[in-house]
């Protein structure tokens, strides 16, 4: 097994070009003469040498400070196995038997015990999966194996990120959806244009007043959570004239640590309504264990919005 490493570090990076001279002077060292090899001035040409040549990207980025990982998109075009951190372009590219990867959370807080834990799972790695399937054959000598590998990395992995998938999801994601609203917000002299005008002037005239008559949410979600329990929660508001379909409630979930993360919203479905009174209910089925916190908001909502965001009126209640 080689190791070729390639890079520049920044002028100002005294870290990096540290890291860069600790490379080659392990190069140098006997044991390692012809298996640690660090290529100089690395360009655009090195690069296009090295992901047609090498058999496996291998990136080790920081969680979560990996911006891209073109050079790894590079490299599956090419047919070269990647290995990584699932950050950066491989959280999403990642697929079993397409690569290999390390976990995408750190184990610990401690930079130092998480770079410790991450060599002696890229060492394990190596040794008991990368190697077996690159110098396993059949009786025809051929690394089926290691065929299977990259058959699939361009099956699974190299479709999801080629120019060809990108230029799709923009026109047919962002391009024509707003070619086609645009034509219907213009069509009959602005009709749709001046509905949804007029909508958000009727909800912003009563948004302030609407009230909060009653919240019950299932003790289980602030004490203890049985997993695969569903618990029953509901809304009740007085919606000032406004109808039921035009405001959403949701409950959102969120990790309960120093750092909250997003991790799931649950929508109230409309139960039954009582002249301005609207009652919503939701039953509530965690499936991931830990230790969260929670809100409860509601939002304007309407079927011609191009997206919750095109209307900034959100209450946390």
């Amino acid at each position: 097994m080689q190791f070729l490493f390639a890079g520049k570090a920044h002028p100002a990076d005294k870290a990096g070009q540290d890291l860069i001279k600790y490379i080659i002077d392990i190069s140098k060292r006997p044991e390692f003469v012809g298996r640690i090899l660090f290529i100089q001035n690395y360009d655009m040409n090195i690069a296009k040498i090295l992901v047609q040549g090498c058999d496996v990207w291998m990136n080790t980025p920081t969680r979560p400070l990996e911006a891209s990982g073109t050079s790894g998109e590079k490299g599956v075009m090419n047919g070269t196995l990647h290995f990584s951190v699932l950050d950066g372009w491989w959280v999403e590219g990642y697929k079993q038997d397409a690569g290999w990867a390390l976990p995408l959370e750190n184990s610990f807080d401690n930079p130092e015990l998480q770079d410790e834990l991450d060599s002696e799972a890229i060492y394990g790695i190596l040794e008991n999966e990368v190697v077996p399937a690159y110098y396993y054959r059949n009786d025809k000598n051929i690394p089926v194996l290691w065929v299977d590998f990259i058959k699939n990395t361009f099956a699974e992995v190299v479709p999801l990120f080629t120019t060809k998938r990108m230029m799709k999801d923009y026109f047919t994601r962002y391009y024509l959806p707003q070619s086609e609203r645009t034509a219907l917000l213009k069509s009959n002299n602005f009709q749709k244009a001046k509905e949804m005008a007029a909508w958000k002037a009727r909800i912003l005239n009563v948004w302030n007043t609407i009230e909060v008559k009653n919240i019950q949410v299932s003790d289980g979600i602030t004490n203890t959570y049985e997993m695969g329990k569903a618990y029953p929660s509901s809304v009740t508001l007085d919606l000032k004239g406004l109808s039921p379909c035009e405001i959403g409630v949701e409950l959102i979930v969120a990790t309960g640590n120093d750092q909250p993360g997003f991790v799931e919203r649950h929508d109230f479905k409309l139960e039954n309504k009582d002249d301005d009174l609207a009652h919503y209910t939701l039953e509530l089925t965690l499936k991931k264990p830990g230790i969260y916190n929670y809100g409860l908001r509601i939002y304007a909502k309407n079927e011609t919005l191009p997206n919750r965001q095109d209307f900034r009126l959100l209450k946390w209640l």
